[in-house]
Parts: structure tokens; sequence; C-alpha cells
């Protein structure tokens, strides 16, 4: 990459994304290590499934930060991917915390409205893979 390129990565995305990635290993270790004790099995794997996916997620920021430095890609397709998987990350994995730490019940129906933000996240970065410009036919 050039210099111009690596200018061009979204840092705020790229930053983003290590924070969430650094909060799920946290939330992970906390929940095997401190939480062990004092949460029923069913709560446990309701922190591991929500820490699962927020790194996924996590990890999908950066790599949507790093493909911005490509001028080929839609900026706002991409764009539309990270605000839905931080919205996924909130409130999939969100809910799913609070819901293993509290036992509110409803709380789960949110759950849900994550996972699509998820699969919408995933739709727009497969619409920014799609809207792509050929490098080789630019002017």
């Amino acid at each position: 990459m050039s210099t111009l390129q690596i200018s061009r990565i979204n840092r705020r995305l790229v930053i983003a994304g290590a924070c969430f990635a650094m909060l799920a290993v946290m939330a992970g270790a906390f929940a095997a290590h401190g939480l062990k004790p004092v949460l029923n099995a069913y709560s446990l794997g309701l922190i591991e499934t929500a820490a699962r996916y927020q790194m996924y997620h996590a990890i999908a920021l950066v790599v949507v930060g790093v493909i911005s430095a490509i001028p080929q890609f839609s900026p706002r397709w991409l764009m539309l991917a990270a605000v839905a998987f931080i919205l996924g990350i909130v409130l999939f994995s969100g809910s799913l915390y609070i819901l293993a730490l509290s036992g509110i019940k409803w709380l789960g129906a949110i759950t849900p409205i994550g996972g699509v933000a998820f699969i919408m996240g995933w739709c727009a970065l497969i619409v920014a893979a799609l809207k792509s410009s050929d490098p080789s036919t630019a002017n």
C-alpha cells in the first residue's frame, strides 16, 4: 500500500473495531473467571455467544476500515456495512450481556434485531464489492 492509500484508511473504523475486540476479550475473560461462580451455565453461554459475535464483527469493522483505502470500493456501501456492524454489536451482543447479567427476559426480543443488523452489514459489504470498479478499466 502506498502512503496515500494508508492515509485513506478509515482510522475511526479501525479504532472502533479494535475497541470492540478488546471489550469482547475482556467480557469473555470476566465471564469465564469472575462470573463463573455467580452465573448459571445458560447465562455464561449467553455471554460467550455475545463475546464471540462481537469479536467477529469487531474484526469485520477493522477489515472495512482497511478496505476503505481501496478507491474502487464504494465508500457509501462500506460505511453502511460499518454502521450495521456497530448496531449489530450494540443490539445483539449488548442485549445478550444485559440478559445474562440481569435476567430481564424481554431483552431477548432485541437480540434478533441485532442479528438482522449483522446480516445487513454483510449484505452491504457484498454490495460494496459487487459495485467496486475494475482498476484496469479506470481512466
